[in-house]
């Protein structure tokens, strides 16, 4: 994993090299700069795969032509020997596959891509930029003039001087000659293709198991290790791992109440870990702790939006954790939008259920992706997210609503992503009591769900709230907590900063999505429209 910036169309090195101490945080290994002509190429480097010679920029003829990457290529092993006889390779790294790929297929190469990514590419006065298919690596760009920039974060973006930023979209690519071409589209709903449930259960525990395994790539000194909450996600994610990874390291974390008593995520990962034989770590952290981070938490996510900082806090203290032990971690992010898992999603009619899933895949790279990765690059580590491979949310939108949420004889209810957890019954993974465990939000799991607005509500006014909201009527500032998260911001990324509201800033209006996303992160049906 890593932070790349660059410019097109000028030599400004200068200001690359500023957009790169905005960056250390995503690779502290390693730095390079590249200028041929009027391009500059800038990376900062966290060792992942080939740590001995994985230097990038990588650069063939004779340095007219180059490539930086952010990101990880599962098949990369696959597509080097099918280019070998053709290509020299000068290092053993999953980037210079796809610099090669490039140079054997032209901008479509990024449909034989699997793995996350966003990378540039020169090829003399010729370029391109790319981003996955989900958007679980972030990728920015905005002009000077007509000069292109772009980097990995906003923050750095800000460095650049340019008019206006922009999100660069997920599952595209960019030339200057064929503009942006989207390659790749969640696939339409098919949900009359898997009505068998002993089909649909065997196809998805070979899917999803694939995704898990193929994400434990590494360099084998690169430690690689799970979050475990105790909930179905993560739990499954950490099993399978470890049947790969012996001690497995998992990780927790959360608080204690008045009584004393530990929050619940603190409880169920324990008779996880235990089943699964990993080396489990928790964090139990404190109110003032929690308030310690929150600053710097909303700094580093880019984002002052509620919902996002509400889960932020806790992941951040995940992400601390596990750095201590580990460079690469596996979460359980996606799971809730290919199957359904939301507690609003129980309320929806079943035959537009799979329609709103497919909506909020296509949004996660705006929301729980963007905290991911901001969370766990502050902490200079790597969040692989299995649920998200591209063949999982194929399969997904294949499967019949009403195979996703169903009446269970264990919880004698109706319960949220059903298939899944039928789909590895009886199979070891999991003992029942985690397999079938009720779905608890991130903040409830930990025992923080309520303190950013008590906090809030303590250093707001009504009045205050008020004024912030009209002298930023662009912003999307529609509670206390809110209006108190945009102060914090604002500090670190000043009025007349690029950093406006995130929703203004990469053209996306987030009105009804938070809304929606307050309802799903914190099981607050209140707020669903």
């Amino acid at each position: 994993m890593c932070g790349i910036a660059g410019c097109f169309g000028t030599r400004d090195e200068k200001t690359i090299n500023r957009m790169l101490d905005a960056l250390p945080h995503r690779g502290p290994d390693d730095r390079g700069l590249h200028t041929f002509n009027n391009t500059v190429f800038g990376h900062t480097r966290l060792s992942i795969v080939d740590v001995a010679k994985g230097h990038q920029p990588i650069l063939v003829n004779g340095g007219r032509t180059g490539i930086i990457c952010n990101g990880e290529i599962y098949n990369y092993r696959e597509l080097r020997q099918k280019l070998i006889s053709k290509y020299e390779f000068l290092t053993q790294s999953d980037t210079e596959s796809i610099l090669h790929l490039y140079r054997e297929k032209g901008p479509r190469c990024v449909e034989e891509l699997d793995g996350m990514f966003a990378f540039a590419i020169f090829d003399g006065d010729d370029f391109m930029l790319a981003r996955d298919p989900i958007g679980i690596k972030p990728l920015y760009y905005g002009y000077v003039e007509d000069k292109l920039y772009f980097s990995s974060e906003l923050g750095a973006m800000t460095l650049a001087g340019v008019e206006e930023c922009h999100e660069f979209p997920a599952g595209h690519y960019y030339t200057p000659k064929e503009g942006f071409v989207q390659y790749y589209e969640i696939p339409p709903i098919e949900d009359h293709m898997l009505t068998d449930i002993d089909q649909t259960c065997m196809k998805i525990r070979e899917t999803f198991i694939r995704a898990v395994k193929k994400r434990l790539l590494s360099d084998k000194e690169i430690h690689v290790g799970s979050f475990c909450s105790g909930g179905l996600d993560s739990s499954l994610v950490a099993a399978i791992a470890a049947e790969e990874i012996p001690h497995l390291h998992t990780f927790v974390v959360g608080m204690k109440d008045e009584s004393g008593d530990e929050s619940d995520d603190l409880k169920a990962s324990r008779i996880a870990a235990k089943h699964i034989g990993s080396t489990h770590h928790e964090l139990i952290f404190t109110e003032d702790e929690y308030y310690e981070a929150l600053p710097i938490v909303i700094k580093e996510l880019e984002s002052y939006d509620p919902s996002l900082v509400r889960c932020a806090v806790p992941c951040y203290f995940t992400c601390k954790l596990a750095a201590d032990y580990v460079t690469v971690v596996l979460t359980g992010e996606g799971a809730d939008e290919i199957f359904t898992g939301y507690h609003y999603m129980k309320h929806y009619p079943i035959d537009v259920l799979n329609k709103e899933a497919r909506r909020c895949i296509g949004n996660l790279h705006n929301i729980n992706l963007q905290r991911a990765d901001r969370m766990g690059m502050y902490f200079s580590l790597e969040l692989r997210v299995p649920f998200l491979d591209v063949a999982m949310v194929d399969l997904a939108m294949k499967i019949p609503p009403e195979l996703k949420i169903r009446e269970s004889e264990y919880v004698g209810d109706r319960i949220e992503k059903w298939i899944l957890r039928k789909a590895f019954e009886d199979t070891g993974y999991l003992p029942d009591d985690i397999l079938w465990r009720y779905k608890v939000q991130y903040t409830q799991g930990a025992g923080c769900e309520d303190l950013g607005e008590k906090l809030a509500h303590s250093e707001i006014s009504e009045d205050d709230f008020e004024r912030i909201k009209a002298e930023n009527p662009l912003a999307k500032i529609n509670s206390r907590e809110a209006a108190y998260y945009f102060k914090i911001f604002r500090k670190y990324h000043p009025q007349d900063s690029v950093l406006g509201s995130i929703g203004i800033w990469t053209g996306f209006d987030f009105a009804e999505e938070r809304e929606k996303v307050r309802g799903t992160m914190d099981g607050d049906l209140k707020h669903v429209h």
